[in-house]
Formats: C-alpha cells, sequence, structure tokens
C-alpha cells in the first residue's frame, strides 16, 4: 500500500499528463483558441492563436479579447448549467476581422474558464468588399472569384446565384445573344427581340449597313419557339433576279434549258422553319409578287409550274433602304411593305449609342489580338477619346475593320492614335457639305435626329476653332458651360482630343 505522498506525486503527474493531452489537442486545431479566465485575461493559446496574434498578445488585442469574453461570459452565466455557445459570431480582434464562438471550460483545477473558438476571416472580407467596389462590372469580378474559389463550392453556388440576379436585372440575354453594348438603346432593342420572337409574325429589320441586322435576325429566331427548326439565309443582292426566284421557289422539269428534273427551292426545303431574306429592298417588281403570295396565302409556286405549294416558313427581312420612301417613288409594292412591316426592329446606328464603343473595342481587341498573335493589353483614354470623336458612317462594321487593322499594326502592347487607320476621316469641308446635304437627311431620319447631328457637328467645329477652350465656346454659343458638357459628352466630344489634334497640326 502505497504512502500518502506516494499519492499525491502521482495524482500530480495524471494531473500533468491530462494537462499535457488537451494542450497538444488544441495546438492541432487549425482554428485559434484562446482560453480565458472569469476577468477576460488570457489563461491559455494555442500555436494558431500565437500565430496570428503574436504571444505575449499587444494591448489592442487583449482589450478586443477582453470585450469579446465579457459578452460571452453573460451570454454562458445567463443559465445555472453554464451551456455552450453556439451561434458564430463576428467581431474585431484589433484591425482582423474574425468570427467565433464560445463555451464553457474547465480547467484541470476545476476553474471555470471561457473557450474561444476563433477563425480569420479577412480574405472573405476582402472579397466582400471588393464586390462592393466594383459594382459596376460585378458580373465579371463574380465571374473571376468563381474561378478562383473552386475549392470552396457552397462559395461558388452562392457566387453563380448573384450572377444571375444581376443578368435579370441587366436585361435579357441569351447563348445565341453575339450583339456587344449594353446603353439604353441596346436594351431596348433586346427587349423588344425577345417581345416580337415568340410570335410567327413576319419581322422586318432596319438600319444603317453595318449595323448587325444578322445578328438580330439571329437572336430573333434563336428565341423563337422555331429554334429547332431549319433556319437559312439568303442575300437578294447577291443572285441574280431569275436565279433568285428559282432558288426561293424551285423550279419544274423543262421550266427552262438545263432543268431536266424538278427541284425543290428554299422556302420548301426551310418548310416549318425560318428564312432570313437580307436586303429585301433590291428585290425586282417580279420578286415582290411571288413573296407577296407566300406572306398572304403561305403558298409558293415552282418556276415553270402553275399549282400552288403550301408552307409553313416565318420570314424575317431586312434592309439598309427606306421602304417607305422606295413606295413612294413606286420601286416597292406598297402591300408588301405592309406584309414585311407587321413588326419593325430598328437597329440604332453607332453614332447614337457611343456609350458602348468602348465595350465593342474590347470585344474587338479581344478576337483580333488572338486570331494574330498579337500581345495588345491596353488601349489608352487618348485613342478611345479619338474613337469617340469618330462620326462612324460604317457603324460596327467599320469599327470592327479599324481595330482589326490597329491590332494588326501596332508595334507593342498599346493601341495608340497612330494606329487608327481610318476608312473615312471627313475634314471639316467634308463635315460641312455633309451637313448641307438635307435632301438625303429628310425622309430618312427623325427631326431629332438630325437636329442632334448638327448640334454634334456646330459643338465640334466651335470646339475646334477655339482650340478646345469650353469656356469660350459656352461664351460664344450662348449656352451653360454644365449644359455645354452634357452636350459633348451626350456626342463623345473631347476638348482634350481637340487640343491635342490642333497642336499635331
Amino acid at each position: 500500500m502505497s504512502d500518502p505522498q506516494t499519492s499525491v506525486i502521482n495524482a500530480e503527474a495524471e494531473i500533468q499528463r491530462l494537462n499535457t493531452n488537451w494542450q497538444t489537442l488544441l495546438d492541432a486545431m487549425p482554428e485559434m483558441v484562446f482560453l480565458l479566465r472569469n476577468d477576460c485575461r488570457i489563461e491559455y493559446m494555442n500555436r494558431s492563436a500565437k500565430a496570428c496574434f503574436g504571444s505575449p498578445c499587444s494591448k489592442p488585442v487583449v482589450e478586443s479579447l477582453r470585450i469579446i469574453g465579457t459578452d460571452c461570459r453573460d451570454k454562458l452565466l445567463q443559465s445555472p448549467d453554464f451551456p455552450a455557445d453556439n451561434n458564430v459570431r463576428e467581431a474585431m480582434v484589433d484591425s482582423t476581422p474574425v468570427e467565433y464562438s464560445s463555451m464553457p471550460f474547465i480547467g484541470y483545477t476545476g476553474e471555470k474558464l471561457i473557450m474561444l473558438i476563433m477563425r480569420n476571416i479577412t480574405q472573405r472580407k476582402n472579397f466582400e468588399r471588393e464586390l462592393l467596389q466594383f459594382n459596376t462590372s460585378i458580373e465579371t469580378i463574380l465571374e473571376q472569384k468563381i474561378g478562383e474559389l473552386q475549392a470552396s463550392e457552397e462559395m461558388r453556388r452562392r457566387l453563380s446565384r448573384q450572377v444571375n440576379s444581376l443578368k435579370t436585372q441587366l436585361g435579357h440575354y441569351h447563348k445565341a445573344d453575339k450583339m456587344v453594348g449594353r446603353s439604353r438603346k441596346m436594351r431596348e432593342l433586346r427587349e423588344m427581340i425577345h417581345q416580337v420572337s415568340e410570335s410567327d409574325a413576319t419581322i422586318l429589320i432596319t438600319g444603317e449597313s453595318g449595323t448587325g441586322k444578322e445578328l438580330v435576325a439571329n437572336l430573333v429566331k434563336a428565341t423563337s419557339s422555331r429554334d429547332d427548326k431549319p433556319f437559312l439565309k439568303i442575300n437578294c443582292n447577291a443572285i441574280s433576279d431569275s436565279l433568285l426566284e428559282a432558288d426561293l421557289f424551285g423550279y419544274e422539269k423543262g421550266a427552262f434549258t438545263g432543268a431536266v428534273q424538278r427541284k425543290i427551292g428554299k422556302f420548301e426545303v426551310v418548310n416549318g422553319g425560318t428564312i432570313f431574306l437580307d436586303e429585301i429592298g433590291d428585290i425586282s417588281p417580279r420578286m415582290q409578287v411571288a413573296l407577296l403570295r407566300v406572306l398572304q396565302n403561305g403558298e409558293i409556286i415552282r418556276v415553270g409550274g402553275t399549282e400552288p405549294v403550301k408552307v409553313d416558313v416565318r420570314v424575317i427581312a431586312a434592309t439598309n433602304v427606306d421602304l417607305a420612301q422606295a413606295v413612294k417613288e413606286k420601286k416597292f409594292r406598297l402591300d408588301l411593305y405592309y406584309r414585311l412591316n407587321i413588326i419593325n426592329i430598328a437597329i440604332p446606328p453607332l453614332r447614337e449609342r457611343k456609350e458602348d464603343i468602348v465595350e465593342l473595342v474590347s470585344h474587338f481587341v479581344n478576337h483580333y489580338r488572338e486570331a494574330f498573335k498579337k500581345e495588345i493589353d491596353f488601349v489608352p483614354k487618348s485613342t478611345i477619346n479619338r474613337l469617340l470623336a469618330h462620326s462612324w458612317p460604317g457603324n460596327v462594321r467599320e469599327l470592327e475593320n479599324l481595330i482589326q487593322r490597329a491590332v494588326l499594326v501596332a508595334k507593342g502592347k498599346v493601341i495608340t492614335e497612330a494606329d487608327l487607320i481610318f476608312d473615312d476621316d471627313p475634314t471639316a469641308e467634308q463635315h460641312e457639305e455633309t451637313a448641307l446635304n438635307l435632301n438625303h437627311k429628310i425622309g430618312t431620319q427623325p427631326l431629332k435626329n438630325i437636329m442632334a447631328e448638327f448640334e454634334s457637328l456646330i459643338i465640334e467645329q466651335a470646339l475646334s476653332k477655339y482650340t478646345g477652350n469650353v469656356a469660350t465656346v459656352a461664351d460664344q454659343l450662348q449656352i451653360g458651360k454644365t449644359s455645354l458638357y452634357d452636350k459633348m459628352k451626350q456626342y463623345g466630344l473631347s476638348a482634350k482630343s481637340i487640343k491635342k489634334d490642333r497642336s499635331n497640326k
């Protein structure tokens, strides 16, 4: 039988062993662990806590832990059985954001301690701050973060939901939507497409050359109920009148020399689907009659045939010709015009949505730097201002051609103004000649567009005359300086760019 002294020594050894064991376990935890006494002073810190806050802790850290500990102690002591608090809370320990939970801990001598299990959430807070800071381009930011946070499935799902929510707020989007631009006019264009695409009504797409009429036709078809049906595109201006009729409606055997057997036309091939007739304003009177029959009765007659053939085809037509004016000039049938113009989708010219130019430039630079294996990674503001000042008679097609050449000829990683080679860079005299050509404008453009074009030209020439001095221009035009700046922004005019152009001459 052991003596009392030996028993005491053994008990102390056992206590020391148990104390060492739980300290070893706590040191192995990746979370920070603090044990606080009843006065909220630090009794113990594990290895993770020391690595984060140092040992001994600084006074700000000690004070922060005292505040947290006091709050936890009050909550834990509300119940006589000293229960665990399973709620996860956030706080600041000095300048470090953390989240923590608390629970009671009985020391080896029986004293009641408070255990804080704490995690550093600085990285998460940084992500949230970035998302808030860059809310104007949140979709891109979120997609980047999705790639960076692949290890966290829950975070990825949460960010994806936010992306979808933003897309809904920004307007209608579809995988087939290849149009670039988020200006008000482009949002209205997309909304119009989604409103009319589900019907089977004939659609007439109008707009200047180079505005992207085929892209609109593609999106109409893709968002319609005929998306899984055939889709054919015909450029009416690229095929002669006789060949176009045979191509669209087919022909019977013996209809003309070389017609050794019956051939069905495009309208029969695409039966049940959609046909896109581009440059519809250039078809002949004979073709206009044949097309009118399709739109009125849903039937065609093959060349050389007499029996009508029923077809179920949705027609999407496009033209850069003013069909209303063509009707007045007896070049286009009025009844066909009414049949085609059931739903008109008018595409705005680039000069009326210049706020999309930056996004378009980014899109084309990314495309052509890959195509040409160039390392273009920057377009300076001076270059953008030069693009904004251009009138873009060739619209998006002209801009694409310009960027394609610029990427190709650029010597470094930056597209400079010297790399911009315009197809048509009008002088002041050419601007004046265009401004005076009222006959061309009247009847093809609404009054507000004509007035806006003249106003833009007047302000541009005034800025050029007074070397970009906005105050002088405002005084000479008898307009408020703030109003002048608003109009310059509206028309994409830059005083700095004009000053630079004058200094380089």
